[in-house]
């Protein structure tokens, strides 16, 4: 079997975060970007894959087309999809093994892993081990640097039968009000984004204590900086790991001790294969790994199914925004109650709403 057909389609769909924020703000996040892998053989399967793209979808979209796709154009399907990605690495090493070239990489890793199942007509978690049928997920709330704002979304997340709230707020005010508004019986997790010097970090952990929060997530820059993330994290969990690739800076991480929670981006890490090399190091450990997956396409599904197989609990992280098209054909499986099933589909469970995704594509 043959991969004949290589598709990089790229695409913009606004959101809602229910700011009241119009669309097309200067400096505001308020588009999902998207680089979209489809990947044809010769006897008509489709795997569908996702590179990370948030920002950088022309960049992304391009090592894609010209770096990653004529490397596997026209290969045999690999049983293992890991021994075809780990030789895209190689062949690609000289262009940076962390950022664009891995984001391309992970959208086709994703691709492979999800024809590697149709081909033994089964869902893709069923190649990674014994799966839940569902998760718990979280409500995953954008920055807002608003007292109202994050008063209303959290009630409102609450409201919905959420039990873990994230916020990505830096003011101890605002990260005060989220925990006001949920209430104590809720699961608080705070994601800095980097934001933090490590001086302002250390002296932000007495408010992190005050609202009982799970972890702080990427409190200081830069993300690579783990030393300092280690000395944080031996006086409060951190979590960390979406700006990191592949296996190695993981258990670098690891090792050094500097997380409490290891958090791989499936769409960002190397995809599937990096994804679980990385948890197995984590794990081996005795780290809990809670995935990074603010996505809405293959990159959500994939994460789906790489969850449903961690040890531990791991919680799905669910960007509590509204996307202004369903991408997913026959829809993607959202949180209810605070719960989300995992797709038992043959393979990843995706496929594109060619209708859905055509007014944004670009």
């Amino acid at each position: 079997m043959k991969i004949t057909k290589i598709d990089v389609i790229e695409a913009v769909v606004p959101f809602d975060d229910g700011s009241g924020t119009p669309i097309h703000t200067s400096g505001k996040w308020t588009t999902l970007d998207m680089v979209l892998v489809r990947l044809e053989t010769d006897t008509g399967l489709v795997g569908w894959g996702e590179c990370f793209a948030y920002s950088c979808r022309t960049a992304v979209a391009a090592a894609a087309r010209d770096m990653v796709a004529p490397l596997v154009q026209g290969r045999d399907l690999p049983e293992q999809p890991e021994a075809l990605t780990l030789e895209l690495q190689q062949r690609l090493h000289i262009f940076g093994r962390y950022g664009i070239a891995m984001f391309a990489i992970s959208g086709f890793d994703i691709a492979l892993w999800d024809l590697a199942a149709q081909v033994r007509s089964v869902p893709l978690h069923a190649l990674l081990g014994s799966a839940r049928e569902s998760l718990t997920a979280y409500a995953s709330l954008v920055r807002y640097g608003d007292v109202s704002l994050v008063d209303k979304h959290c009630r409102d997340a609450v409201r919905e039968g959420y039990r873990y709230v994230k916020l990505h707020e830096i003011d101890p005010e605002v990260i005060r009000a989220g925990r006001a508004a949920c209430g104590p019986d809720i699961g608080i997790s705070v994601d800095v984004n980097c934001a933090w010097t490590p001086e302002v970090a250390r002296a932000r952990i007495g408010v992190l204590r005050e609202v009982n929060a799970q972890w702080v997530e990427e409190p200081v820059f830069p993300p690579e900086d783990i030393r300092n993330q280690a000395a944080l994290n031996c006086d409060f969990p951190v979590g960390a790991g979406e700006n990191a690739c592949t296996r190695h800076e993981f258990a670098r991480m690891v090792e050094a001790k500097a997380v409490t929670f290891a958090q791989p981006s499936v769409i960002k890490v190397g995809g599937i294969s990096e994804f679980m090399a990385a948890a197995q190091v984590a794990q081996s450990h005795g780290v809990a790994v809670m995935p990074h997956s603010p996505y809405f396409g293959p990159g959500y599904f994939a994460t789906l199914h790489v969850s449903s197989v961690l040890t531990g609990e791991p919680l799905f992280e669910h960007l509590y925004v509204r996307p202004h098209a369903d991408i997913a054909l026959g829809g993607t499986p959202l949180p209810k109650e605070g719960r989300v099933r995992v797709p038992q589909a043959v393979g990843l469970g995706f496929s594109l709403d060619m209708q859905a995704i055509k007014p944004f594509r670009v």
